[in-house]
C-alpha cells in the first residue's frame, strides 16, 4: 500500500516531544536519523535513547490520512509554529511493517505477561506467553501506550471475566486478556485489516473460541467487567458515550493513546461516568484507569 512520509526537524532535546506529537496524529510509525540518515532503532526496554543534535523525525502515514489535518494540528501545538520545518514525501509501495518486525523481540510486562513474536522462542516456558504477528495492524507492545495497557492488564484478576478492546489492532491486548484468565473478549476495530490479524493471532494462541471481532456498525450491546481502549485522545473523546456503554456497574476502565496535555480533559469528560485517575509514564504518554460509578 501507498504511505506518505513527514519529516519534522528537531534536536537532542525535541526529538522525543516530536515523535509523540506524530504517534498522536496518527502515524504508523516513527523514525530518527541524523544528517547521515543513519537509523536509530528502538531500545530494548530500560535502555535509554540519545538523540543527534541535528535530528530528523519521520512519521509514516497511510495515503489516505488527512495531512493538511495533521499539520494544522502540528503547528497548532509547536512552540515556534512560524518557522516549524517540515517536509512531506510520498513514498514508494513497500512492505515496512515486516522489515521492521526483524527487530522485535519477546517482552515481559508486570510480573506474568510476556509478548513473544511468533518467528522466535518462548523466554519463559511457565509464564503467560502471547504469540503475536502483528501482520498489517498495528500494536506489537513496544509503544508506551500499549505497554502500559498490558501491565494494567497484567496486575488485574481477569479469570472468567468479559473484556471489551476497543481500537483492537493486531488484537494484543485481546490476547493477553484472554491468556489472563478472561472468559471472553470484544474485540472492536475500524480496520478489517485488524479484525484478521487478530483472528489470525487468536488462532496462533489457540484462544479463537472466546474471542468475539467487529467493526463498529456490528458491535453489540453488552456489559464487561472490564474495558480499555487504546487509541488517540481525538477518537476517546468523540467516542466517550459509546465506550463507557460497555462498562458495567463497578466495571474497571483504561484509556490509552494520550499525552499528558490531554490527560486533564479526557479525566473530567470520562469522570461523567468512572472515577478516572491518570498513570503517566515515561515519554509525555498517560493511561487513565477507573472504576464505573453509575448505572
Amino acid at each position: 500500500m501507498p504511505w506518505i512520509q513527514l519529516r519534522l526537524n528537531a534536536d537532542e532535546d525535541t526529538a522525543e516531544k516530536y515523535s509523540n506529537w506524530l504517534s498522536a496524529s496518527g502515524a504508523q510509525a516513527v523514525t530518527f536519523i541524523d544528517a547521515q540518515d543513519t537509523p536509530i532503532y528502538e531500545p530494548l526496554p530500560g535502555d535509554e535513547v540519545v538523540y543527534w543534535s541535528n535530528t530528523v523525525v519521520m512519521g509514516l502515514y497511510d495515503a489516505s490520512h488527512d495531512m493538511d489535518k495533521v499539520i494544522n494540528y502540528l503547528k497548532g501545538i509547536h512552540p515556534d509554529k512560524e518557522n516549524m520545518h517540515y517536509k512531506l514525501e510520498q513514498l514508494e509501495d513497500k512492505d515496512w511493517e515486516r522489515e521492521w518486525m526483524d527487530n522485535f523481540h519477546p517482552m515481559k510486562f508486570g510480573e506474568r505477561l510476556w509478548i513473544c513474536p511468533s518467528w522466535r522462542e518462548v523466554p519463559d516456558e511457565n509464564a503467560v506467553n502471547v504469540m503475536l504477528d502483528p501482520g498489517l495492524a498495528f500494536g506489537t507492545g513496544t509503544h508506551p501506550t500499549t505497554a502500559l495497557c498490558l501491565a494494567w492488564l497484567d496486575g488485574l484478576d481477569l479469570e472468567g471475566k468479559t473484556v471489551v478492546d476497543f481500537g483492537c489492532g493486531s488484537g494484543i491486548l485481546s490476547l493477553a486478556a484472554l491468556k489472563l484468565g478472561a472468559k471472553k473478549v470484544i474485540g472492536i476495530d475500524i480496520d478489517p485489516q485488524a479484525l484478521q490479524a487478530s483472528l489470525e493471532n487468536a488462532k496462533r494462541n489457540q484462544v479463537e473460541d472466546r474471542l468475539e471481532l467487529y467493526l463498529p456498525k456490528d458491535q453489540p450491546k453488552l456489559k464487561a467487567e472490564v474495558v480499555v481502549a487504546n487509541i488517540l485522545a481525538g477518537p476517546l473523546r468523540e467516542l466517550a458515550p459509546t465506550i463507557t456503554e460497555f462498562v458495567a456497574q463497578d466495571g474497571l476502565l483504561a484509556l490509552s493513546g494520550v499525552l499528558e496535555n490531554q490527560a486533564e480533559e479526557l479525566q473530567t469528560l470520562y469522570g461523567n461516568w468512572c472515577d478516572m485517575e491518570p498513570v503517566a509514564i515515561k515519554e509525555e504518554w498517560v493511561r487513565l484507569s477507573g472504576r464505573r460509578v453509575g448505572a
